[in-house]
């Protein structure tokens, strides 16, 4: 991994004191008593998914683990319900203070090296030194929570990749084939335009644009388009921030054909924060929804234990990767993120959330986490298990893509330059210039960036 560009990331605290009198209410009800000193209780923050229990099912099952082997202890959990965005500003605001920060925290890796930045979390590296654990996990995971200062700030619990959801039954009906694997953008399009005229009144091929659906947007939505082109948003060799790329006003256009040709949803149900949820939930269970471009965990919804149980989801739905734009090798694009588990540096009782984390991080919790989860594993042991490779018919598929997939530059000014991605999809579904956002992305770039920006070749 290239060393990230050392430049000030106060951009989401800025954002948290801006939206603190709007979310303050929230907050109260999501730890504003966690920092009240007690050393008999570990408090947790993470999201809430919607309607989905399964991250809350799995915590309580690991709370009652741990409260069992440590009697007298609570493990408090506190799930924050909210939109991506919101999720990191709330999680933001509790950190800042002793009096509300958690013990433990759910830290997307996107985010990570812009909190550690800003002097939210912990070190972890000394307790790493005597966790034999560790070397089971992979190498790349271990990168996902180090910082410029070579230390470690958190425990990644799984990664994930992306490609295309599409319904065989609905196919048929356009006269599509059932093992549809397209190998250029136009193939998409070509799909997407045959559903258009067979089946009126459903949404031919959804992909995320615009701010609400936040990181989203940028990641499996515009990154999964530009990374196939051959441009790249950061440049590893120069270490530099890349603007003024064909291929970064390519993926523009993409976007744009598909909303203005009315291929995907309308720029009023993208710029939904719930998006997501309504297109899993929702839309593709119930065949509203023909394509999707998405994640690899997005099944867990149709689970027994998921938000939305469809016990035919396998047999509907099939999967291919995204093309690369002509079909250039490798052929095949996906991106890969993941989240970690951190201790903030205002925790009251950062050994106590030590032990947790070590326990959500061995391999049995692992185990479980990434069968209910339908997560990627992070340790090799997991990775290797039957029990793992049987417990869903798309593991195996998804798996297949970590060979091929880029990891997003998320460095410290990352969360910013993903935030002018969202702005720039935004700006072309609501019937704007694709030159002009393209030109406007590359402006705010330079002002985050400074120096560390190069023209693409």
């Amino acid at each position: 991994m290239a060393t990230q560009v050392d430049r000030p990331a106060r951009w989401r605290g800025m954002v948290a004191m801006a939206a603190a009198g709007v979310l303050a209410a929230g907050l109260t009800a999501c730890g504003s008593d966690s920092g009240d000193g007690d050393a008999n209780t570990i408090t947790v923050s993470y999201r809430q998914w919607g309607d989905s229990r399964i991250q809350e099912n799995y915590l309580t099952g690991v709370k009652t683990e741990f409260e069992k082997a440590n009697p007298g202890v609570t493990v408090q959990l506190e799930p924050v319900v909210a939109s991506e965005d919101d999720y990191f500003t709330k999680l933001q605001l509790q950190m800042r203070s002793p009096r509300t920060s958690p013990d433990v925290v759910y830290e997307d890796t996107f985010l990570i090296n812009s909190d550690i930045e800003a002097g939210y979390l912990r070190p972890l590296d000394d307790q790493l030194a005597d966790w034999p654990e560790w070397e089971r996990f992979t190498e790349t995971a271990k990168g996902a929570g180090k910082a410029l200062d070579g230390k470690t700030y958190g425990i990644p619990d799984g990664t994930d990749t992306r490609g295309l959801w599409y319904n065989k039954e609905l196919f048929a009906q356009a006269g599509l084939p059932a093992d549809w694997q397209p190998r250029t953008w136009d193939e998409v399009l070509t799909a997407a335009r045959a559903i258009k005229a067979a089946l009126p009144g459903v949404i031919p091929f959804n992909i995320y644009a615009g701010k609400a659906v936040g990181e989203s947007a940028s990641m499996q939505g515009f990154e999964m388009l530009l990374y196939g082109t051959g441009d790249t948003l950061y440049d590893d060799a120069s270490q530099k921030w890349v603007v003024g790329s064909k291929g970064f006003t390519d993926s523009l256009q993409f976007i744009k054909t598909v909303y203005d040709e009315g291929l995907g949803p309308s720029a009023q149900q993208v710029l939904d924060p719930n998006w997501n949820n309504t297109v899993n939930q929702q839309l593709l269970p119930q065949g509203k929804v023909v394509i999707s471009l998405d994640g690899s965990w997005i099944s867990q919804n149709w689970l027994d234990t998921g938000a939305a149980p469809w016990p035919q989801w396998s047999t509907v739905l099939g999967n291919a990767a995204w093309p690369t734009q002509q079909g250039q090798a490798p052929g095949r694009v996906s991106m890969s993120g993941g989240w970690t588990w951190a201790i903030p540096q205002n925790s009251d009782n950062p050994d106590m959330a030590w032990q947790l984390i070590a326990l959500l991080g061995d391999k049995d919790r692992q185990l479980r986490w990434a069968v209910d989860n339908v997560q990627i594993p992070v340790r090799d042991d997991v990775a290797t298990d039957p029990s793992y490779l049987q417990a869903n018919p798309t593991n195996e598929f998804f798996a297949s893509l970590v060979p091929i997939t880029t990891y997003r530059p998320a460095y410290a000014v990352y969360p910013r330059i993903s935030n002018e991605i969202q702005v720039a999809t935004e700006t072309v579904i609501t019937g704007g210039d694709v030159a002009a956002a393209a030109q406007a992305y590359d402006e705010q770039v330079r002002a985050i960036a400074g120096d560390a920006v190069q023209p693409a070749p």
